[in-house]
């Protein structure tokens, strides 16, 4: 069950870092909007994708699931405080911004760092 947690899980990631830079302009806008600061926002979809080439060739599984969801915990808290704040700016957590993040965005998260516990 583990390492198919870890496939899905690595085929998430993957997709939504190569979006990020695809769209990336929009990814900077979106990631600015939400409040995160432009050198981390460059970040996130080179990591998203090596963390998704990793889990998908089964390399370093049990580790990068553990800093994979150390990363969704930390993308999550950060929907959740900008909800809570009343604020719903524009979501590019798969390249197009043409959404609002809602509490459907922290569910998926959820679901997202529980297969990263699974496969670790």
């Amino acid at each position: 069950m583990g390492v198919v947690a870890a496939l899905v899980l690595g085929a998430v990631l993957f997709i939504a870092g190569c979006t990020k830079l695809w769209h990336a302009s929009v990814w900077k806008a979106s990631a600015s909007g939400l409040g995160v600061p432009g050198a981390l926002a460059a970040l996130v979809p080179p990591v998203e994708i090596v963390f998704g080439v990793l889990l998908i060739a089964q390399l370093w599984s049990d580790v990068v699931s553990w800093l994979a969801a150390a990363v969704l915990t930390a993308f999550t808290a950060l929907l959740i405080v900008t909800l809570l704040r009343g604020q719903r700016p524009p979501c590019a957590c798969f390249g197009s911004a043409t959404k609002r993040i809602s509490w459907w965005d922290v569910a998926r998260n959820l679901a997202l760092i529980a297969l990263a516990l699974i496969a670790a």
